[in-house]
Parts: structure tokens; C-alpha cells; sequence
């Protein structure tokens, strides 16, 4: 059968792939991809070949994201993604710079997302929330979700929209809700706009229905290791 089901059949169709795994080292050799992977500066897609950059600080400096030498003022002003965030001076809210590029050879870029997780009342407590869209829109403040941005897939052709999403993504971002006595993780994941699945590629290219049960489109991403605050 060529689209199974099974569960725990390498060959299922519920199952992806692969993704990737990329680090950010300083050199291209061995010991100092090693070096990467101990502090934790990696980050993962889901198959594509975005580029992400992810800091922290208790300030960056005003006009970082315009700045030619942003990378090096970031990793001078904070701490990359892997990294822990030290404690901060009396009422300061920690700020966040994301750099996401897309994959020249996979689709636009669709939205930008913070995933924070703490432990309140000894329960773990996990926050997604949108903070940045593509096309020039704006996170609803009630929602804390990207409006539609109208990127389409045919399912017939597996054609996507050309003409929607980004091809860039840079902000920067503070934690409304931050508290300095509450340990706490926050990684973002980056967001491609909706494109087929690979079993929808597949089943057009063999002329058999797409599977039941198995979405017909995916989003694909990218997420990075946490910057972890610990009190």
C-alpha cells in the first residue's frame, strides 16, 4: 500500500521526512561546531532552509535592526539563542531581536511566534503568541494572532501565492507580562506561509487521492533553542 497508516511503520504517511538540524558556528570545522552545539546556539526546520537569528537583552541598542553590524552588537549586548539571560537592574523587561530569512528555494515567510513556558503554582504554564507578521499586518491585541494574510494553495497543482508573505522578518519584542522573580524559557518559531504537504506532492505525482485522514497542506517552519531567565 503506498500511503499507510500504520502507526509505527517508518514508512507511514503521518510520519515527516526529515528536518534539519543547522548551528551557528564561527567556523567551519569541527571543534567549532562542537563548541556551538555546548552552548546550545542551534535551531531546527522542519525541512526548509531558513536562516534564524534569535537574542536576548535588558536593552539593545535603539536602531539595531538597521544597523550593519547588528550581529556583532547583539551578541555584545545580549545573549543568542542557547544562552541564559542574566539577572536585570531594577525594573528592566527583557527584550528579544529575531532575525528570520526564508529559504530562497521554499515559500515566503507568513508570521513570527514567541513560545514562553514558566511554572506558576507548581503547574508548567506555556504562552504562543504572534509577534510579527508578514505583508505589513499586525498581531490582533486580543487574539494575539496574525489576520490572514491571503497566501493560497491550490491543491490541484500544489501552486502556492507568489505575491504574499515576506522574505525577510527582523524585530525586535518586550515581554508585557515579564516578572523578575519567575524563572522562565522563550524560544520563536518562525512561520512559512501554507504550502503541500509531502504526501499531497506524492499523490499528484502518482495520479492516486490524496490520503484521508492526512492534512493536504502544511506550514513549514523553523524553531530556535530557548534563552532561558532564571532569578
Amino acid at each position: 500500500k503506498r500511503f499507510t497508516q500504520a502507526q509505527r511503520d517508518p514508512s507511514s504517511v503521518r510520519n515527516n521526512p526529515g528536518g534539519l538540524a543547522a548551528v551557528w558556528a564561527r567556523e567551519n570545522t569541527r571543534d567549532a561546531i562542537f563548541e556551538a552545539m555546548q552552548r546550545r546556539e542551534t535551531y531546527a526546520t522542519s525541512g526548509t532552509r531558513i536562516k534564524l537569528r534569535f537574542f536576548a537583552s535588558w536593552g539593545f541598542e535603539r536602531g539595531l535592526l538597521d544597523d550593519p553590524a547588528l550581529l556583532k552588537k547583539a551578541y555584545a549586548d545580549g545573549v543568542p539563542m542557547g544562552g541564559i539571560l542574566p539577572n536585570p537592574e531594577h525594573g528592566k523587561t527583557p527584550e528579544f531581536m529575531v532575525w528570520a530569512v526564508r529559504d530562497a528555494n521554499a515559500n515566503r515567510l507568513q508570521r513570527v511566534q514567541m513560545v514562553k513556558a514558566w511554572l506558576e503554582d507548581g503547574e508548567s504554564r506555556e504562552q504562543v503568541v504572534d509577534i510579527a507578521c508578514s505583508d505589513g499586518l499586525s498581531p490582533d491585541p486580543g487574539t494575539g494572532r496574525c489576520p490572514d494574510n491571503g497566501a493560497r494553495v491550490d491543491i490541484s497543482t500544489c501552486a502556492v501565492s507568489t505575491d504574499k508573505g515576506d522574505d525577510e522578518i527582523k524585530l525586535t519584542w518586550r515581554d508585557p507580562d515579564f516578572k523578575a522573580d519567575q524563572a522562565a524559557i522563550y524560544y520563536v518559531r518562525v512561520l512559512e506561509n501554507p504550502s503541500c504537504r509531502w504526501s499531497t506532492y506524492d499523490a499528484l505525482a502518482i495520479g492516486e487521492e490524496i490520503p484521508a485522514g492526512t492534512p493536504a497542506t502544511i506550514r513549514e517552519r523553523a524553531w530556535s533553542s530557548p534563552i532561558w531567565y532564571a532569578p
